[in-house]
C-alpha cells in the first residue's frame, strides 16, 4: 500500500503596507517592505505585497477591477500586478480619488482629512483581493497604523468569511509615535461597529486609534528591535500606549530590521571611488578625499589627519539635533571635521549652515538628500553620529558598521542592539555609546571617539569588528518566520 501523500504546509503571507520601495517612500518603512519580502521568499514563503499605486507609479499590469463600498462611498479599485524577479508578487491598488495626490499622507505638513478612509480602503481592498483568490493565506502581516485596520476587519466584519475567517495576523510597529488618531464618528463611516469605541478596543483619549485597534486585535505584535520592544512598555517611550502594550507583552516581540547588503556593500558600491573591505581598508581614504571634495573642504594633511564625523539625518529633535545645537560652540573646537546631509527644522538647517560658513575647513553641510552622497559619506567618514532621543531601529548605524565607519550613538532602541561600546577590556566593541540624553554626554562621547582615533591599532580593530557583523535581511526574515509559525499555531494550527 503506497504511503499517503505528504501535505505541504501553507507558507503564504499577505503583506499590507502604505509604502514600499521602489514604488513609494517617506521613511524606513519603505526600505523594510522593499527587502523583507525577498528575504522571506528565499526561506520558501509565498509573499504577496499590497500597497497603494500613488501618483507617478507606472509599475504593474492591470489584472482586474472590482467595486468596494466603504460606508456611503463606493470605489472602483484597479488591481495592478507585477512579479519581482525572485518571485515576490506585488499588488498595487489604483484608486485615483484616494491615492493620486501630491504626497502620501500630508499636504503642507497637514494630514489629508480623509486619511481614515484612504487607509481603511488599503486594508479592505487587500483583504478583498485575497478573498477573491479562493485560496486561504497562512498569515496577514500588516505594517504601522495605515494598515492597522486589517486585523480589526478580520476580527469583525470578516470573522465568518469562508476564505479569510480565522486568518492569524502579525502586526509590526515601526514607530509608536504615529498612532492613526481620528474622531470616533469615523467608525460607522468605515463599516466598524460602535462597540469598538471602548478602552478595551480602539478608544484612546476620546478618539479612535488605528494603531490601538491593531495591537488589540493582532495575534502577534512585533516591533523593529528588542530594546525598543522593552522601551515602548515604559512611560518614557510608550507615547501613552505603555499600558496597552504591557497587557499584550506576552505577544510582543522585537525583531531587528535588516539592511540591503547588496546595495550597501563597500566592496561593490558604484558610488565609491575605490572598493574596500575588512581586509583592505585603503579605499576608505579615497572615499574620505572624495567626501571632503564634495563639501568644498580641501583634502590636505591637516584635514585628512583629523577624524571625519558624518551625519545623515532628518534634522529634528528625535534625532538628537537639540543636543548638537547645545554643543554648537564646542564642535569647531574639537580636533575633528563634520559633514552633514539632511533636511528638517529650519532652525537646525540654519545652525549647520552657519557653522559651515564660519568654519569652512571644519564643517560641511548639504541641505537635502542625495543617495550617492549618502553612500560616499558612509564610506569616507571615520565615524558616524546618531545621538537619538529615541530610535526604534535605525539603519545608518548598520550601514556605518558595514563600511568600517565607527558609530557614535545613544543607547536607545535599535542603536543599543547593534552597537557595543568600546572599553579597554572589551574585545567585541564596535562603537562609542553614551547613555544619558544630555549635551555633555554627547560631547564626552565625541571626545572619546576622537581620542581613540589617535590610537590606530585600536581604531582599526573597532572598524573590523563592526564589518564582520551580519545585519542582513536573511537574519531578520528567519525571526519573522518564527512569528508566522507561532501566529498560525495560536490561531489553531496550519491553514
Amino acid at each position: 500500500m503506497p504511503a499517503p501523500a505528504r501535505v505541504r504546509p501553507n507558507r503564504s503571507v499577505l503583506m499590507i503596507a502604505s509604502e514600499a520601495l521602489p514604488y513609494s517612500k517617506t521613511g524606513g518603512l519603505a526600505d523594510v517592505l522593499g527587502a523583507l519580502p525577498s528575504a522571506l521568499v528565499r526561506l520558501g514563503w509565498q509573499v504577496t505585497l499590497v500597497t497603494p499605486r500613488y501618483r507617478g507609479v507606472a509599475a504593474g499590469r492591470l489584472s482586474e477591477r472590482f467595486t468596494l463600498a466603504i460606508g456611503a462611498h463606493a470605489f472602483d479599485v484597479g488591481v495592478y500586478e507585477e512579479a519581482w524577479p525572485d518571485g515576490v508578487r506585488v499588488v498595487l491598488l489604483d484608486v485615483p480619488e484616494l491615492f493620486d495626490r501630491e504626497a502620501l499622507y500630508t499636504i503642507g505638513n497637514v494630514d489629508y482629512p480623509d486619511n481614515p478612509r484612504r487607509f481603511a480602503l488599503l486594508s479592505r481592498a487587500a483583504l478583498e483581493w485575497a478573498g477573491r483568490r479562493g485560496q486561504r493565506i497562512a498569515v496577514v502581516h500588516a505594517h504601522d497604523w495605515q494598515a492597522g485596520l486589517a486585523p480589526v476587519y478580520l476580527r469583525t466584519s470578516l470573522a465568518s468569511h469562508p476564505i479569510l475567517g480565522g486568518t492569524p495576523t502579525v502586526f509590526t510597529i515601526h514607530n509608536l509615535a504615529y498612532q492613526g488618531l481620528f474622531e470616533p464618528d469615523w467608525l460607522p463611516r468605515l463599516d466598524l461597529p460602535w462597540d469598538l469605541f471602548s478602552v478595551e478596543r480602539m478608544e484612546f483619549w476620546g478618539r479612535i486609534s488605528f494603531l490601538k485597534g491593531a495591537i488589540n486585535d493582532s495575534t502577534i505584535i512585533t516591533t523593529v528591535s528588542r530594546t525598543y520592544a522593552r522601551e515602548i512598555q515604559t512611560r518614557e517611550f510608550g507615547c501613552g500606549f505603555e499600558g496597552i502594550l504591557q497587557r499584550r507583552a506576552g505577544d510582543l516581540v522585537g525583531i531587528l530590521n535588516g539592511i540591503d547588503v547588496t546595495s550597501w556593500d563597500p566592496a561593490n558600491d558604484p558610488h565609491l571611488p575605490q572598493p574596500f573591505d575588512a581586509n583592505d581598508l585603503a579605499g576608505k581614504r579615497a572615499a574620505k578625499v572624495a567626501v571632503l571634495s564634495r563639501y568644498g573642504i580641501e583634502a590636505d594633511d591637516e584635514t585628512l589627519g583629523r577624524p571625519l564625523i558624518g551625519m545623515i539625518s532628518r534634522m529634528v529633535d528625535q534625532k538628537g539635533l537639540d543636543l548638537i545645537a547645545a554643543n554648537a560652540a564646542h564642535l569647531p573646537e574639537l580636533d575633528a571635521s563634520f559633514v552633514i546631509l539632511g533636511t528638517g527644522d529650519a532652525g537646525y538647517e540654519s545652525m549647520w549652515s552657519r557653522l559651515a560658513q564660519q568654519y569652512p575647513r571644519r564643517v560641511g553641510v548639504k541641505v537635502g538628500f542625495d543617495e550617492g552622497l549618502a553612500h560616499l559619506i558612509e564610506a569616507g567618514a571615520d565615524a558616524f553620529m546618531m545621538p537619538s532621543r529615541f530610535e526604534p531601529c535605525g539603519l545608518n548605524q548598520m550601514y556605518s558598521l558595514r563600511y568600517g565607519t565607527v558609530p557614535i550613538v545613544r543607547a536607545v532602541g535599535g542603536l543599543a542592539d547593534t552597537v557595543t561600546d568600546w572599553t579597554p577590556r572589551r574585545r567585541s566593541a564596535t562603537g562609542i555609546v553614551f547613555e544619558e540624553y544630555a549635551p555633555e554626554a554627547l560631547l564626552e562621547a565625541l571626545k572619546r571617539a576622537i581620542a581613540l582615533y589617535r590610537q590606530p591599532a585600536k581604531w582599526r580593530a573597532l572598524q573590523k569588528a563592526g564589518m564582520k557583523l551580519d545585519y542582513s535581511w536573511d537574519r531578520s526574515a528567519r525571526e519573522y518566520v518564527k512569528m508566522y509559525d507561532r501566529a498560525i499555531k495560536q490561531a489553531g494550527g496550519m491553514r
